[in-house]
């Protein structure tokens, strides 16, 4: 395998030299075989790799609506050689971009207080008995409303905006396959203009009248 085909291989999926080297021996020296070949196998380890300290990464942002709404979000990573490559980038980016689509409250289903989630239990329980349900069946109906609830919060959890058919935690999976080390997504703060201000309930019409009366 040529040292230009190795170092293009590198550049596009931040997996080792050996690794890269053994993917184009075993697909022919086809790059984008290649790529496919590391995904699969780094799908298998990316599980393992979930507890492995990330101390470098990327702070993000997007910014919507001509600044009607802006989001930064930090991800994490365990190189800075993974930090700095352009699809690592394009993860923060897409995450960044889906908070502010999507507006999540956390970043996963472990960070919800308890007592949000009996505030929501007790929620749901008071709607099941107002359905008139059997207790039986309003506690397999809450435990399923419930399940919903937190993956409408959770960014990890929630479907991604761009491809409705993965969740955002997949994708972080897929990122981590690619490059062989662990990936996480630490925080993210979201700013909506005017969010949690009066907002002013009177229209122009009546403005206009007011002013016709004085």
């Amino acid at each position: 395998m040529s040292a230009q085909s190795i170092k293009e291989l590198r550049a596009r999926t931040g997996a080792g030299f050996m690794d890269c080297k053994r993917a184009l021996e075993e697909t022919g020296g086809d790059i984008d075989k290649a790529v496919d070949l590391l995904r699969e196998k780094g799908l298998a380890a990316a599980a393992k790799k979930s507890g492995r300290i990330t101390a470098e990464g990327a702070v993000g942002s997007y910014i919507h609506g001509n600044g009607r709404i802006g989001v930064l979000v930090e991800v994490n990573c365990e190189t800075d050689f993974v930090a700095k490559n352009s699809e690592f980038q394009k993860l923060v980016h897409d995450i960044a971009m889906h908070v502010a689509a999507s507006s999540p409250r956390y970043v996963s289903r472990e960070d919800i207080e308890p007592e949000v989630l009996e505030h929501e239990k007790q929620i749901l329980i008071n709607q099941a008995i107002n359905e008139g349900k059997k207790p039986e069946i309003a506690e397999k109906i809450v435990a399923g409303r419930l399940e919903k609830f937190i993956t409408e919060i959770c960014l990890l959890e929630q479907p991604f905006v761009k491809d409705p058919d993965i969740t955002v935690g997949k994708l972080v999976q897929h990122t981590i396959a690619q490059f062989g080390e662990n990936i996480s997504v630490r925080r993210f703060a979201r700013f909506e203009m005017g969010e949690g201000l009066q907002k002013r309930q009177e229209c122009l019409a009546d403005e206009i009248a007011k002013l016709q009366q004085q």
